[in-house]
């Protein structure tokens, strides 16, 4: 052996041995993922309307006549009682059909009285052969006539009293005013609103309610009600009636909601809030990037939390969202999915969590 050759052989030696003492890289690496836990389903959200509040039950009054309103006993805000005299029109046009039927009435029955005297008498002439058949028939079917005018007569008189009457206008209930639509000297029209009365008893929260709301809100939900400027009175209600058609101008429907036991403080036109809660989602909600896909469809990737392992788990998916996803079925509550690092994963492959979203 040479000299050079032992120095190669020594450093062989050495090479190898410091070679044993570097450790051998692991089987198995766990890799970082950020996960999200799948907690309870989300409580329906919340909707706040504001409206407000009318009687439940209004009347319009109004004149059954065209005439002069010559006075108007009542305004905004009084409280009026069952048959007391909101209004008048001028009568004089009435009370001279009035006196008229009269005057024609007392003359008919005047003729009337006359015939009967008459036809009493030829009845009484043609028993003793005293006149002839022909003018008993012509007396009593002249007092027949009269009587039949008489009757009209009255019924003429009937009708000139009712007409006096329509000229005097009273609130069919007890009510509060709120709203006029004719002041005295002004003449008004037939069915004209000239007094309208909130009647008492139910009070309405009214709400004009958005279109797309009609289609997705319950059918019949607990409304809870609260003044706007004071938000502790508070009462419920529920949908009492709604209306068939949008409004032009809004596109929103108005819905009344019956109160129930209305506090004394909502007072007729108080604005109110009404909320209701919306049926809860029917899914989960996680974000977009825990999506992943096979050739089964839709998946996500499941941290089991005893060996910190993953396995692919299929899902469907209810609704897609810009940064999030809705899993309709697949998820329960507790599992753990992974929402970043998704790309390089495997089934069965250590994984460390590195924290939320």
């Amino acid at each position: 052996m040479s000299k050079c050759s032992i120095p190669i052989a020594v450093l062989l030696v050495a090479a190898a041995v410091s070679g044993c003492d570097k450790p051998a890289p692991p089987a198995s690496q766990a890799r970082p993922v950020r996960t999200v836990t799948v907690g309870q389903r989300a409580g329906g959200e919340s909707v706040s309307l504001t409206g407000q509040i009318r009687a439940k039950d209004r009347a319009s009054l109004a004149f059954r006549l065209d005439g002069r309103m010559i006075e108007r006993t009542v305004n905004v805000g009084d409280v009026v009682a069952a048959g007391q005299i909101v209004a008048r029109l001028d009568p004089q046009i009435q009370q001279n059909a009035l006196r008229s039927a009269e005057a024609n009435l007392s003359s008919v029955e005047a003729q009337l009285a006359e015939a009967r005297i008459t036809s009493w008498r030829q009845q009484e002439l043609l028993k003793d052969g005293w006149t002839s058949r022909a003018n008993f028939d012509k007396a009593q079917h002249n007092f027949e006539t009269l009587q039949a005018q008489a009757d009209a007569a009255r019924a003429q008189v009937r009708i000139a009293q009712e007409q006096l009457s329509y000229a005097v206008l009273s609130a069919d209930t007890a009510g509060a005013v709120t709203a006029v639509g004719a002041e005295p000297g002004e003449v008004v029209h037939a069915g004209q609103m000239v007094v309208q009365v909130a009647r008492q008893g139910g009070r309405d929260a009214v709400f004009d309610v958005p279109e797309q709301l009609m289609r997705t809100g319950p059918r019949d939900p607990v409304v809870e009600i609260a003044l706007t400027n004071a938000p502790q009175v508070k009462a419920t209600g529920r949908v009492r009636e709604v209306s068939p058609q949008a409004d032009a101008a809004t596109r929103t429907f108005q819905v009344k909601v019956g109160i129930t036991d209305p506090p004394e403080a909502m007072r007729l036109g108080s604005t109110v809030n009404g909320r209701i809660t919306l049926s809860e989602p029917p899914g989960v909600e996680v974000p977009a990037s825990a999506l992943t896909k096979t050739d089964a469809g839709p998946a996500v990737w499941i941290v089991d939390p005893h060996g910190q392992t993953v396995t692919l788990r299929s899902v469907e998916v209810l609704r897609y969202d810009p940064a999030t996803v809705v899993i309709s079925q697949g998820l329960e509550t507790g599992d753990v999915v992974v929402t970043a690092g998704t790309q390089t994963l495997r089934p069965d492959q250590r994984v460390q969590l590195a924290g939320g979203v």
